[in-house]
């Protein structure tokens, strides 16, 4: 038992050795499509609803900003919350299961370190009535936009880059 045990450790230690060497290594050179880019701006349109993926999806958008950030390419990101997944921001989670409480925990801890770091969170409005959200249960570091699809239109017109995350 405490060899297994031990094992586990050792195999958790090399895991997140590994994991932060492949974080180190990346660079500019990695990826062509980087090569003469001096900042990257995104604008990400969340409508996955299901508290697991929107967790893991969550933390993959903050570690492609920390990436791009030690890769010196400015980027510069906004999170929209549309559709049924303005539902994982509000503090009134009784319509969830037991098992998925935890995820919309990690979610929300997640949204507040990004926050600080510097990315731009915005809830649509409209999405929020249709799923029965009230605003004032949503999380603090969202600001509120009526329509947020005319949030995703000005972003594009100013030169984001629109990733799904559906």
């Amino acid at each position: 038992m405490k060899l297994n045990r031990a094992r586990s450790v050792v195999t958790l230690i090399f895991g997140f050795f590994l994991m932060m060497s492949n974080f180190a290594l990346a660079s500019s050179e990695q990826y062509a499509a980087m090569k003469g880019i001096d900042s990257a701006k995104a604008f990400f349109d969340v409508r996955i609803g299901i508290p697991k993926s929107a967790a893991l999806q969550m933390n993959v958008i903050y570690d492609t900003y920390k990436e791009l950030t030690a890769m010196k390419k400015k980027p510069v990101f906004v999170v929209l919350f549309i559709g049924s997944a303005v539902k994982l921001i509000s503090s009134n989670r009784s319509d969830f299961k037991p098992e998925d409480q935890k995820y919309l925990k990690e979610i929300a801890e997640t949204i507040s370190k990004m926050s600080k770091a510097g990315i731009r969170f915005e809830v649509c409005l409209t999405a929020a009535k249709y799923f029965g959200v009230d605003p004032a249960s949503i999380q603090s570091e969202i600001t509120r936009v009526g329509n947020g699809w005319i949030s995703e239109i000005g972003y594009q017109a100013r030169g984001y880059q629109l990733v799904p995350v559906y």
